[in-house]
């Protein structure tokens, strides 16, 4: 519980922090990671952290199913499926894009978890304008089915939604002064905006000596800066918190999108393989592999310096790396080392 909300306790808490030895080594810092992909159901994630809060208020306004939006290949959305699945609802995950010609990745493991996906071609209308009317229409449809309908926004980001990461910030705040690193800088990817919310807020709200940087995943615009107000604005006022922010004192990166969201990469697939090589660690091309990416590059910029402690936080989304245009890149780029005997 934190903030004096309720949860339903379904992972296993706290994820490690883990000392990443020779990629520290190689850069010339002190490198850890806070493994959110070790969260459990569904392949793991840190959408499951806003999941507990969410689904405590679904089952309070006695939700049957669970409707939620986000691109084809959503992690919330897979993530979404999984808990419904587990605690015996419906759920339908609506999405707006292309059909990428096969169900893999996370679209397979949707339907594997028993979830229905409805994909809309784009058509050219702001995105906002385009989820609303395909989630109220999905909504009325069920409805009609006689399913209790509880809608969960892009990313779980909403002012329930935050509280997951509100409390990984005070985790992980023990972590790391048992580790003598709490005066380290958090590194987080930054898209639906929720996870990054819900840290800024607990690490002030509770007086944490660990700071904050995001890594925008997509084009910061002053849509998302105006949302980025607002949720704390709504957040503030929900919980009765003490801290004040605007706009200035969100310390996000806005420089390392790499041409927008969830496109191919050279740079992020070369930071992918990277930490794979030398940690054994699996970061995707959406999220994680382009936190990384702006990691390594602000090192070599100096915005991190030698010596410096630095937590990134490992949001999870491994199935994207079985996404067709991703993984296309990538065999092109590694299939010289599978050797084929006839």
């Amino acid at each position: 519980m934190v903030l004096g909300q309720e949860k339903v306790s379904f992972l296993n808490l706290p994820t490690p922090l883990e000392y990443l030895k020779n990629i520290s080594e190689e850069l010339g810092i002190q490198l850890y990671l806070k493994r959110d992909d070790m969260t459990g159901l569904g392949m793991g994630g840190n959408k499951l952290r806003k999941l507990e809060y969410i689904l405590k208020e679904a089952q309070n306004k006695g939700a049957t199913m669970l409707v939620t939006e986000g691109g084809v290949q959503t992690n919330h959305g897979r993530l979404t499926a999984a808990v419904a699945a587990k605690y015996n609802m419906r759920c339908a995950i609506v999405a707006i894009g292309d059909y990428p010609g096969e169900l893999s990745a996370n679209l397979l493991l949707d339907r594997l978890m028993g979830a229905e996906v409805i994909i809309k071609k784009d058509d050219g209308r702001p995105s906002p304008e385009q989820y609303k009317e395909l989630v109220k229409d999905t909504v009325k449809k069920y409805e009609a089915q006689g399913e209790t309908v509880y809608y969960i926004p892009l990313g779980g980001s909403d002012d329930v939604g935050i509280l997951g990461y509100y409390e990984c910030a005070v985790e992980v705040t023990k972590q790391a002064a048992a580790m003598g690193i709490g005066d380290a800088r958090v590194i987080s990817a930054v898209g639906s905006l929720g996870t990054y919310m819900g840290l800024y807020c607990g690490f002030h709200n509770e007086d944490s000596g660990l700071k904050l940087t995001g890594i925008a995943i997509s084009p910061f615009d002053e849509n998302k800066e105006h949302g980025i107000v607002e949720l704390f604005d709504g957040v503030k006022e929900k919980y009765g918190m003490k801290i004040s922010a605007g706009l200035k004192d969100f310390d996000i990166e806005k420089d390392y999108v790499r041409g927008g969201y969830n496109l191919p990469s050279k740079e992020v697939r070369d930071a992918v393989c990277r930490l794979a090589g030398k940690e054994a660690i699996l970061l995707d091309p959406c999220y994680t592999g382009k936190c990384f990416a702006a990691i390594l590059d602000m090192v070599m910029e100096g915005k991190i310096k030698k010596g410096e402690k630095i937590i990134m936080i490992h949001t999870g989304g491994a199935p994207g790396l079985y996404t067709k245009h991703h993984r296309v890149e990538f065999e092109k780029e590694l299939i010289d080392g599978v050797t084929i005997l006839e």
